[in-house]
């Protein structure tokens, strides 16, 4: 177990960085947030995949931020 405080301290450090990586991908997030809102409204569902351009736009946004976060760059 003497490897656990390593495996934490890396998955702290992501944590700190998601505030970071979210606020690069705003637009990618309020095009998400829009999509869901338009399909839960009155008398809409939210079905699989009936999002899933937005989600993978803010998913790809998200994991480039997050790289570049890791790495040091902003």
């Amino acid at each position: 177990m003497s490897g656990n405080g390593a495996v934490w301290g890396r998955v702290r450090s992501r944590l700190r960085s998601f505030p970071e990586c979210l606020a690069a991908c705003g637009a990618e997030a309020a095009a998400y947030g829009r999509c869901v809102q338009a399909t839960t409204g009155p008398g809409g569902h939210l079905r699989k995949d009936l999002c899933a351009q937005e989600f993978e736009a803010l998913r790809s946004c998200f994991a480039a931020a997050a790289k570049r976060t890791l790495k040091g760059g902003h």
